[in-house]
């Protein structure tokens, strides 16, 4: 029963901790708000869309839709779609100390934190993949508290990462540092991009 909750822990982190769009978006939000109550709708909504996602995996419903391909090309589609837009508009984000600009609304933040977290395939891929797959070694109590320690991990660094951004923007009464984040997030966003947009070209080819 432990072993099925470290396994849960460790390959959580694993997944989560290299820098992908969905975590430079939670952090650039905390960055670029005031307070931290603002953040609120980025976090949550990545933190259920992640539940949904390792719920999916590991019930296996997720194997069953993306093994249709037309589904998979229009999530390739709309998810580029999405990072194009999000890439763009994180370019144009300036903090309110440099220019007069009403930080990304909650409505926003909810729409992006949507498209980063389920329209991003990689993301999916290795949920279904790495969770999916790992969750087949348990069954009953085992997996039900190996699925809730993924879950509890994806929850707490996603408040960590809005954290962290958060302190950043509080030290940063220029606003030099959170500009450079936006563009910095804005290029990686726009790397995932350009790596769905090969995977739709190879799956369309």
């Amino acid at each position: 029963m432990f072993q099925s909750i470290l396994h849960g822990l460790l390959l959580a982190f694993g997944l989560i901790l290299p820098l992908g769009a969905q975590n430079v978006f939670v952090f650039n939000q905390g960055a670029n708000h005031k307070k931290w109550s603002h953040v609120l709708p980025v976090v949550i909504t990545a933190g259920l869309c992640d539940t949904l996602l390792i719920l999916l995996a590991v019930l296996g419903v997720s194997l069953i839709l993306i093994s249709f391909p037309i589904i998979q090309t229009t999530l390739y589609i709309i998810g580029l779609i999405f990072l194009g837009y999000m890439s763009w508009s994180l370019w144009r984000e300036k903090p309110a100390s440099i220019e007069e600009h009403t930080p990304m609304s909650a409505k926003k933040q909810i729409g992006f934190a949507l498209s980063v977290s389920l329209l991003n395939p990689h993301a999916i891929m290795d949920t279904i993949g790495v969770i999916g797959t790992s969750a087949a070694l348990y069954t009953g109590t085992e997996k039900v508290l190996f699925t809730i320690s993924v879950i509890f991990v994806s929850w707490l660094w996603f408040i960590i990462l809005a954290i962290l951004g958060r302190t950043v923007g509080r030290i940063d009464h220029s606003g030099k540092i959170i500009l450079i984040l936006n563009k910095v997030s804005s290029v990686i966003i726009l790397i995932v991009a350009a790596l769905i947009l090969k995977n739709l070209i190879q799956l369309l080819s």
